[in-house]
């Protein structure tokens, strides 16, 4: 019969899941941890796929699982499965739509927030130097920040997994410079951390409110401490949305055509 492929692996994707499965439309999501696959509801339809996807295997899965269609909500940094997934989407001629969180807009409300268009501009500049830093990068970038941890005192939180927990201590962080939460994170959650650790300077992604960047503005601004938020990559989808209900009509005009 074949299925919509989701890209998952945010909250976002996992509310599409659940409206994808109230459609009654077959859909296989892929995430890359078992600790995502716990945000996928157990309902009939859909199905949740764990581990990553090469090139190669791509293909084999496209074909196994007889995808009709591709609905791309992973991660704004997850840029590699978002390529690959363009990719076969135009080797197969297959539909693609990207659903991407909406954008936080720029704020310069205390003059101290700083937009940078990667990790390069970032670590090349002076940014760091002799500050208390905390990031809330993820911790994929971790590893790019270890030859910085003798010039500034830097924190890191993340989601609370041995994959994360490992690339942090590989990438110099001690014990006590590390927090795992989940988001959501409250302003007074946020405040009291940053305020706990002496921080002095924070570095983010521009993930969106679902990622927590707007809560970041608001207590850069209450505590006067500077903001660096590292711009999304940009990547030229075929077609975008923001809007849930866009994202649904196109599984549903999918399967009417089809079937």
């Amino acid at each position: 019969m074949g299925c919509i492929w989701l890209i998952g692996g945010t909250q976002e994707s996992a509310t599409l899941a659940l409206a994808i499965a109230q459609e009654q439309i077959p859909c296989i999501v892929t995430v890359t941890t078992n600790s995502a696959k716990l945000l996928y509801p157990d309902v009939n339809g859909l199905r949740v796929w764990v581990g990553r996807l090469s090139a190669e295997k791509l293909r084999e899965f496209y074909q196994e699982q007889q995808i009709i269609a591709i609905l791309d909500a992973s991660h704004p940094y997850a840029v590699e499965i978002s390529q690959m997934a363009i990719a076969i989407s135009q080797e197969y001629h297959v539909p693609y739509l990207r659903y991407e969180r909406p954008t936080v807009e720029e704020f310069q409300e205390h003059g101290q927030v700083i937009y940078l268009d990667g990790f390069e501009p970032l670590l090349a500049g002076d940014y760091l130097t002799g500050h208390r830093v905390l990031l809330t990068l993820g911790y994929r970038p971790l590893q790019m920040f270890k030859p910085w941890q003798n010039r500034g005192t830097l924190f890191a939180r993340l989601l609370p997994s041995t994959t994360a927990l490992s690339a942090a201590l590989q990438a110099g962080f001690t014990p006590d410079r590390l927090i795992c939460l989940r988001p959501p994170i409250s302003a007074n959650l946020e405040q009291a951390l940053w305020q706990n650790w002496g921080i002095s300077l924070v570095v983010t992604k521009a993930s969106g409110s679902a990622g927590g960047e707007d809560v970041k503005h608001k207590v850069a601004a209450q505590l006067g401490i500077p903001l660096i938020v590292i711009k999304r990559p940009l990547v030229n989808y075929p077609q975008q949305t923001s809007d849930v209900s866009t994202a649904i009509e196109f599984c549903r005009s999918i399967l009417d055509f089809r079937f």
